[in-house]
């Protein structure tokens, strides 16, 4: 089975005046291509954070990253920028939408950003909107959707340039238990039915359940 995320020795510490505070502690970690892995812990932990460096969000103090075969200690600022756009595609709790733009814009956006066209990032939107069963919604500004509903359209913008990785930090924390099903419903669709690989941060064991492995972190370390 091909590797398509490694971790080697990793580590994060963040400086406040003369105090130094390490969150995380030489943590290794594979994840197979097409794997769906849930990574909890309480609050506190290091989740959030282990997540950003794996996604290129962050960089860590020391260790190495290798995303599909790309050794990422060794790109510049340019080429981490540019692989983020093309190769990963982010789901966070609360949204980051445009509140100005419609929902299919919002989609768009990242598109045009990678040079498609007007006509491509439109047909694109569309059907990564169908996929979350929002085509009916592509005019609706945030502001006008529901806490779901915005979600889904971070789920449709984040995987209309068709990743390789998903990376999902809390994506239901803000969301009541229906809505959070939809969510995770379309995580588990996009992993069987496409083969995406994602890496979901939660606190909620019961959606922790529904990935294929569970990671535990605690106090900086991974203990299953």
């Amino acid at each position: 089975m091909k590797k398509i995320i490694e971790v080697k020795n990793l580590t994060k510490s963040f400086t406040d005046g003369l105090t130094i505070t390490q969150v995380l502690k030489g943590l290794d970690f594979e994840v197979n291509d097409g794997e769906f892995v849930a990574i909890m812990g309480r609050s506190g932990a290091g989740k959030s954070t282990f997540l950003y460096q794996m996604s290129l969000l962050d960089t860590p103090t020391s260790g190495s990253i290798k995303l599909n075969g790309h050794i990422t200690d060794k790109m510049t600022t340019g080429e981490k920028t540019h692989y983020r756009l093309t190769e990963l595609g982010y789901v966070f709790q609360d949204y980051s939408l445009l509140p100005e733009l419609t929902a299919l814009e919002n989609i768009m956006v990242p598109l045009l950003m990678q040079g498609f066209t007007m006509k491509i990032a439109k047909e694109r939107a569309m059907s990564a909107l169908e996929s979350v069963d929002l085509s009916n919604r592509f005019g609706n500004l945030p502001s006008e959707l529901s806490g779901g509903e915005q979600q889904r359209v971070s789920i449709a913008r984040a995987i209309t340039h068709k990743p390789k990785i998903l990376f999902a930090d809390e994506p239901t924390a803000n969301l009541d238990s229906f809505s959070s099903k939809i969510v995770i419903d379309i995580f588990k669709k996009l992993n069987k039915e496409d083969g995406l690989t994602i890496v979901m941060v939660t606190h909620e064991e019961e959606y922790g359940k529904m990935a294929d492995r569970i990671i535990k972190l605690s106090d900086g370390m991974i203990i299953k």
